[in-house]
C-alpha cells in the first residue's frame, strides 16, 4: 500500500524515464520529501538503476531526501541580503526554533529552515520566504513574530 500512490504517479507518466523529474516532483509533493525506499521503487518501476534516480534527486536543489517541516522558511543570503543583515535573522530563527545548520528541521516537523543564494527580490533585502509568502526588509524581531503566527495557525488547525 505504501507504494500505491507512487505507482499511480508513475502510471500517469506512462512509466517514461523522460518524465523522471516530474515523477520526483509529484512524489515529493505527496510525501513532503523523497524517502530512499521510494527512490528505489521508482528506479525499479522505470527500469533504471537506483543510482540514476538518486543522482537526479540530489542534483536538483528542489528535491529533499530528508523530511521537511510543515512550514518551510527560506532565508536569502545573496549579496544584498547578506550585507543588509540576513545572518542575524538566521540566528534569531535558530534560537527561536532550537535548530542548527546540521539539523534544520524542528523535532515536531513543524518548521524547516533553508538558506538560499538569491530570491530575486534584492530591493527588499533582507528577504525571507515563510510558508510561500515573501517578507521584505525583514528583521530578527519580525521573523520571530512570523514564526509565532505560523505556530498559532498550526495549533488552531
Amino acid at each position: 500500500m505504501k507504494f500505491l500512490k507512487v505507482q499511480q504517479i508513475i502510471d500517469a507518466h506512462e512509466g517514461k524515464v523522460a518524465h523522471l523529474i516530474a515523477i520526483l516532483q509529484e512524489t515529493q509533493a505527496e510525501y513532503g520529501y523523497l524517502p530512499k525506499e521510494i527512490l528505489t521503487y521508482i528506479a525499479t518501476a522505470l527500469g533504471v538503476s537506483p543510482a540514476t534516480v538518486l543522482g537526479v534527486a540530489t542534483f536538483y536543489a528542489q528535491f529533499s531526501l530528508i523530511p521537511k517541516g510543515k512550514y518551510v522558511i527560506r532565508v536569502c543570503d545573496g549579496t544584498a541580503c547578506h550585507v543588509r543583515g540576513s545572518e542575524p535573522i538566521m540566528m534569531a530563527i535558530r534560537k527561536e526554533l532550537g535548530i542548527s545548520p546540521d539539523n534544520p528541521t524542528t523535532d515536531d516537523l513543524m518548521f524547516t529552515v533553508e538558506t538560499v543564494s538569491c530570491l530575486g527580490a534584492c530591493g527588499l533585502a533582507p528577504v525571507v520566504v515563510a510558508h510561500e509568502e515573501v517578507h521584505g526588509q525583514m528583521t530578527p524581531q519580525g521573523i520571530v513574530e512570523i514564526i509565532n503566527k505560523l505556530a498559532q495557525t498550526a495549533s488552531t488547525n
